[in-house]
């Protein structure tokens, strides 16, 4: 099974983009962020028709989140992160496929830092951490998917130095993952490759993505069960390079 993460940055703007990455790739799982569409604007009939079944919870204008599925509709499980019943961001969203649950997130960004958008982030960490610890004691096939908004280490940004103040880099997010980790999760890309410098992000700006200049911030946490069956990953940075395309670049993995 091939699992697959995107932010979409806008999905019926870049639409053509995605059903084109659909058919090369053919995953059997993608996880979608920033739809930045409202659920009724949210392109089902389309992905049908390219052969993809999908759940979805849209928010107008910001975040929005997604599972699809190929030749599947996923079994939703869950659309709210546990934990604040006052917030309404489209951010989580989970579903059964074919054995496997499937936690699909866009974690806050949470710039500027400090302030109550980072405030924000941290709390809604906790919440991801208490509640992949209920999934965790299911001991079933896990997997979270999406964008952390975060580089865990080093390694996972290309001029560190730059980056030690911003929300997505500095040590209380990466406390936050490293403490996912030690719950159990795997990290499914570092796991693969954990001396590569990978991308998945890059800056539309001061030619970033010609010059390499990307952060790694969007990663799969397996279970343990899950875990043991991954084979591969990679990231389609092909996708990056298309006219009228997303700031990230879709990743994938394959579990057996």
């Amino acid at each position: 099974m091939k699992l697959a993460t995107y932010n979409i940055n806008g999905i019926n703007g870049r639409l053509d983009v995605l059903l084109q990455w659909l058919e090369d790739a053919a995953p059997d799982v993608v996880c979608l962020q920033e739809l930045q569409a409202p659920n009724e604007k949210f392109p089902r009939r389309v992905l049908e028709k390219a052969g993809y079944g999908a759940i979805w919870r849209g928010q107008k204008s910001w975040n929005g989140v997604a599972i699809l599925a190929r030749d599947a509709d996923p079994i939703e499980t869950r659309r709210v992160l546990p934990g604040d019943l006052d917030d309404d961001q489209g951010r989580y969203i989970e579903a059964a496929v074919d054995g496997i649950i499937v936690g699909c997130l866009y974690l806050p960004n949470g710039n500027p830092a400090p302030g109550q958008k980072f405030d924000y982030k941290l709390r809604w960490f906790k919440r991801l951490q208490k509640y992949g610890q209920e999934l965790l004691d299911l001991e079933v096939p896990v997997a979270l998917i999406g964008d952390f908004n975060v580089m865990p280490a080093d390694l996972d940004v290309y001029k560190p130095e730059r980056w030690r103040d911003d929300a997505l880099f500095r040590p209380e997010v990466r406390r936050a993952y490293a403490t996912m980790l030690k719950q159990g999760w795997t990290d499914a890309i570092r796991t693969l490759y954990p001396d590569e410098p990978i991308y998945t992000f890059w800056k539309y700006w001061r030619n970033s993505f010609e010059r390499d200049a990307g952060l790694r911030i969007d990663h799969f946490l397996l279970s343990p069960s899950l875990a043991t069956d991954l084979k591969s990953a990679g990231v389609d940075r092909w996708v990056r390079a298309l006219p009228q395309t997303s700031d990230h670049a879709p990743a994938w993995i394959e579990v057996d």
